[in-house]
């Protein structure tokens, strides 16, 4: 049965038109899924009992069925492993801050097609993309476990390759963008980061779109040697390319992007990939003196299927200070979620291990 939530509010104006109801019954469901995030038809209650008994008839309220659940120690961190109906598995995560912020990790594909040597999900392979409804109902659920708080910011860096699975990536966005007075949900733009390995069509496409979502490109290394044994796309899309296509962003949208690079012990913490990268950030940068890259340092989440871990305290800060030095913009981040496998894929592998 088709989720409601795989259907954009034209296709549903057009549906109910179809059923002979009137035009505005349409925004009032739109206004119980993305506004009151309802879980049952029956809750629907401005809507006509036969009306919701059709919808009710016709599609199921969403396809997540959770099959596990963690929590962190510390109470900030929480993880859910969500099976769809064709028994593929997805990961989302929730993560909140101190102050205002409170983001939610989704996932665009089931599995990744990218095999990024360190990751997780890259280690299982890919199942299938996601429909934008699948995509959206990841958000919704998240924004309901928060309760009265609200959802701050929306970050696609769960599992799988956003812009391999562009179309529904996009159109999750448009959902989840749409403001409030016309019955979505009302995210920022700006609070949406889609995080990408390299694909340089998909980081042209993404440019031409001429929106205010953040564009995260995981980097991982500075050389092409590197680069490619840690994430094998490189081999198709090398840094040259990445690069240009990264500057051409900067220069047609006038946004800042960031870099992600997972510090791996004595293999990307090296003080040569730092001064590698300071020279690759000044590449992508399109004029000397100008910042738009910002460079986002995580330890690595260990995972099952690859040895390599998180450098000390000392190597970290060392990598920090080269490119500081450099006056490149860059962040240290705190690794969340280390105690429930909040890295992406591994809650996945490890309820399959024990499973």
């Amino acid at each position: 049965m088709p989720s409601l939530y795989d259907l954009t509010l034209a296709q549903l104006e057009t549906l109910l038109d179809s059923w002979q109801e009137p035009a505005y019954r349409a925004r009032q469901v739109w206004h119980w899924l993305y506004q009151r995030l309802v879980t049952s038809f029956d809750e629907m209650t401005d809507l006509p009992l036969r009306l919701r008994a059709r919808l009710k008839e016709h599609f199921a309220l969403g396809r997540l069925t959770p099959i596990a659940e963690q929590h962190s120690a510390d109470g900030w961190t929480r993880k859910w492993l969500f099976q769809l109906p064709d028994g593929s598995q997805i990961e989302t995560v929730l993560m909140e801050y101190d102050g205002e912020r409170r983001t939610v990790c989704i996932s665009s594909q089931a599995g990744c097609a990218m095999a990024c040597s360190f990751c997780a999900t890259g280690q299982m392979g890919f199942v299938r993309n996601l429909r934008s409804g699948e995509i959206v109902e990841q958000v919704l659920w998240a924004a309901r476990a928060l309760g009265d708080e609200r959802l701050s910011n929306v970050v696609y860096m769960g599992m799988g390759e956003p812009f391999a699975n562009y179309a529904s990536v996009m159109e999750s966005i448009h959902r989840l963008t749409t403001p409030a007075s016309e019955g979505g949900l009302g995210l920022g733009a700006r609070k949406i980061t889609v995080s990408t390995v390299g694909l340089v069509p998909g980081i042209r496409r993404f440019a031409e779109e001429g929106g205010q979502v953040n564009l995260a490109i995981s980097l991982h290394a500075a050389t092409d040697e590197l680069r490619t044994k840690l994430v094998p796309i490189n081999a198709r899309y090398p840094l040259h390319e990445l690069v240009r296509a990264a500057r051409e962003y900067i220069e047609r949208t006038n946004r800042r992007l960031s870099f992600e690079w997972a510090l791996i012990e004595h293999v990307n913490d090296t003080l040569e990939q730092a001064q590698a990268l300071v020279e690759l950030v000044r590449q992508t940068n399109p004029r000397p003196g100008v910042n738009l890259v910002h460079v986002n340092l995580i330890p690595l989440n260990p995972t099952d299927g690859y040895s390599g871990r998180a450098p000390q305290v000392a190597r970290r800060q060392a990598f920090v200070n080269v490119l500081k030095r450099a006056g490149i913009p860059c962040t240290l981040r705190v690794r969340r979620g280390i105690d429930i496998a909040a890295g992406c894929g591994q809650l996945r592998a490890r309820h399959k291990k024990n499973g």
